[in-house]
């Protein structure tokens, strides 16, 4: 039966682990300039509806390390929603191609391509979810710390499709989170009910999820500081606003001494500098901004092979 990739909810807490061990390899290869050519002669084919450099290049240039081909599919030059239901364009993309990663704006257009498609189909980015950064963002402190059981990572900004995927792999693989914003730019209520769930049923080591107003106090004792642009995209129209209301969650070195610790910190990029984060941050000797950035790539080759050889 095939796999897709919609959320961190469809992969179980051992799936997980077993891409984390995986990626190990595809990273030790690749730096050894032997990369792993599993998927010779299969094919994935990309989506945008939304600007990407990172998933873009790491999906592609991770497709060629793994043997394979990325074929970019231009939605514009494409039948799909014009004159052609996703049922017959997901039959279609099924014929020639052996996964599709798609980056977009509503979460349904994903999941209702992974239901007509005979073939895994990724979630690259919708508003709602962003799975492959933060499976990512979980290897890339584990690799950091050794492990992440008992972490304080603590998320400030908005709660977004980034808060939301945190939520969810936070609440898979034991990390304590929590999640700070102004009031009224909470995540998503069902998300919170899903991450709540995740942890009453107890697949690993529990963790938490905490939601926080105060960004002094939430910063208390973390290992990791993670933040995201303030407004997304489809969102520049209240881009204005939310820079009065998120400038006291600026990630700035006042923040970082907060902590009472040296956390690391983490931003899934693209970077406001100035905004959400500062130069001084962002480049300093605590950020891993970069480091996370290159993960993408070893972190999909592993999700592609998962999905596409099981």
């Amino acid at each position: 039966m095939k796999r897709d990739l919609l959320t961190i909810n469809n992969l179980a807490f051992e799936e997980i682990e077993d891409i984390f061990q995986r990626t190990i390899l595809h990273k030790k290869a690749l730096k050894e300039g032997n990369p792993i050519r599993s998927l010779t002669g299969k094919s994935l084919g990309l989506i945008f509806k939304k600007s990407s450099t990172r998933t873009r290049i790491s999906f592609e240039v991770g497709m060629f390390q793994l043997g394979g081909h990325a074929l970019i599919l231009n939605f514009n030059e494409m039948h799909w929603n014009k004159c052609e239901s996703i049922h017959d364009s997901g039959k279609v993309f099924s014929r020639y191609l052996d996964a599709i990663a798609i980056r977009t704006f509503e979460q349904k257009e994903i999941e209702d391509l992974a239901e007509h498609a005979d073939i895994p189909v990724i979630n690259a980015l919708s508003d709602d979810h962003h799975p492959c950064q933060i499976l990512t963002d979980i290897f890339t402190i584990r690799e950091k710390f050794g492990n992440v059981g008992s972490l304080k990572v603590v998320y400030v900004g908005d709660g977004n499709n980034v808060a939301h995927s945190w939520m969810l792999g936070a609440s898979k693989t034991g990390i304590n989170l929590v999640v700070c914003t102004p009031e009224n730019y909470g995540p998503n209520e069902k998300i919170i009910k899903m991450a709540e769930e995740n942890l009453e049923a107890g697949e690993n080591k529990p963790g938490s999820i905490t939601i926080n107003h105060d960004p002094m106090d939430a910063v208390r004792e973390a290992d990791v500081l993670y933040t995201d642009v303030w407004a997304s995209m489809g969102q520049e129209d209240t881009a204005d606003q939310r820079k009065k209301d998120f400038m006291p969650f600026q990630v700035n070195m006042d923040l970082l001494r907060a902590s009472g610790k040296k956390p690391l910190v983490m931003h899934c990029l693209p970077a406001h500098r100035g905004e959400e984060i500062t130069d001084e941050v962002i480049d300093g000797e605590q950020s891993i901004v970069f480091d996370q950035a290159e993960n993408r790539l070893h972190v999909q080759k592993a999700i592609l092979e998962f999905l596409i050889k099981g």
